[in-house]
């Protein structure tokens, strides 16, 4: 299992990928990475390492519904594909925390990166397409049996016994640092960096009341990310 470690910088056919999954620019990204990949024909030649950003450790309170109800309007706008629908389960069933997916996504790398991959995009998938509450251990077990490669029993193991839960608590200390700036932010092979990669945006209003206003969108900048990855 890939831990917070400290070396931000992957080894070639690799790129680090530090989100939350209630973020919809990380949403965004990741849709854009996979399809990125895809599209090069470079699903066997580069992977997703995915490390936590917490942000409700970061702010330190819950992300809430306002705000990720806001941005659906005008981010889905910019990747429809991803999967997107505004809140459409009870407001008791909308998730207080993202910590235990977020733990899932890390222990679902002893299966393997690509096991981690699928757990992380389905869980993005059950949140803003789904209307799914993933701080339930149920829905996270959903979401991991729909996948090819994650074994639902081997996850539920894990969230028992907490074998991830260091990982996680390195990757918040890192991204608590000047290091990793937002979510998303990704790190590269040949030691560069790039925080919510062809995306200019500012916030009119505040958090939770306001809405994003996207300055600038270049899509095509995740090609030349996963080209420069590619061992």
């Amino acid at each position: 299992m890939t831990t917070g470690t400290t070396d931000l910088t992957p080894p070639p056919g690799t790129i680090i990928v530090f989100s939350d999954i209630w973020c919809s620019f990380a949403h965004v990204a990741v849709h854009r990475l996979h399809a990125a990949r895809s599209a090069l024909g470079l699903d066997g030649e580069v992977s997703f390492d995915h490390r936590a950003f917490p942000l409700e450790l970061l702010n330190h309170a819950p992300s809430p519904r306002s705000g990720t109800d806001s941005e659906v309007g005008r981010i889905a706008a910019l990747e429809p594909d991803a999967g997107w629908q505004l809140w459409q389960a009870p407001d008791w069933l909308y998730p207080s925390t993202t910590l235990p997916a977020l733990e899932a996504v890390q222990a679902a790398k002893e299966q393997g990166q690509r096991a981690s991959e699928q757990l992380d995009l389905a869980l993005r998938r059950a949140f803003w397409a789904e209307s799914r509450c993933i701080a339930n251990r149920t829905v996270i077990l959903e979401a991991a049996a729909s996948t090819e490669d994650v074994d639902p029993d081997h996850i539920a193991a894990a969230l028992d016994d907490g074998r991830a839960r260091r990982a996680l608590s390195e990757q918040a200390a890192i991204s608590a640092t000047d290091r990793v700036n937002c979510s998303p932010h990704l790190f590269l092979p040949d030691g560069s960096d790039h925080a919510n990669p062809g995306i200019e945006v500012t916030w009119s209003g505040d958090y939770g009341t306001g809405w994003p206003v996207v300055s600038s969108d270049d899509p095509k900048v995740y090609g030349e990310l996963v080209r420069r990855a590619a061992p």
